[in-house]
């Protein structure tokens, strides 16, 4: 799970991609809260059946809009999959606070042979990563064709890998002006 958050004149926005590990599909979530109220949840699960949800709520947190999109075919959510929805986002909300908190930063790039990774913000760094995870992402571009991409967060205490794949991370990450 990668996150990313800003915050603007009153309004939290949060984006988060979801990866497996082994098998499944990624996702993405964007979420927002406009002084502290939870307004929009928009999920999107990238199979070979995409889904797409769009929910959004009123100032008061009443439901203003719902709709579930999965190949082409709208449906309606129930009321248990709106609170499953909203309980996600509180859960995306308070692990960013904490993250923030703690100045815990995501990093992602490609990794190169000499242990540097280029980021997606152009910027060339050599994680600080433990010898079991340069010893994972070194076995897994091994058997790459391709330069892979790499996720890790940073914090005072040090870094911890998150992620390692042929996919180009930096395709889910937002930029400032999209974000």
């Amino acid at each position: 799970m990668r996150i990313w958050r800003k915050d603007v004149n009153g309004e939290v926005h949060l984006l988060s991609a979801f990866s497996p590990w082994h098998k499944g599909n990624t996702s993405t979530a964007e979420y927002r809260w406009q002084d502290d109220a939870l307004s929009l949840i928009e999920l999107n699960i990238y199979s070979k059946t995409p889904e797409h949800i769009r929910v959004r709520f009123d100032s008061r947190g009443e439901l203003s809009f719902m709709q579930r999109e999965v190949d082409g075919q709208k449906q309606q959510l129930s009321s248990d999959q709106i609170a499953l929805y909203r309980y996600r986002a509180d859960q995306i909300r308070q692990t960013s606070d904490a993250l923030r908190q703690g100045r815990v930063v995501l990093r992602q790039g490609r990794w190169h042979a000499d242990g540097s990774v280029t980021t997606c913000e152009g910027q060339t760094v050599k994680p600080d990563l433990d010898a079991w995870a340069k010893e994972h992402i070194e076995r897994r571009q091994r058997h790459s064709s391709i330069e892979v991409s790499v996720a890790w967060l940073e914090a005072s205490e040090g870094s911890q890998l998150l992620l390692v794949a042929n996919e180009d991370f930096c395709t889910w990450q937002p930029t400032e002006k999209s974000f």
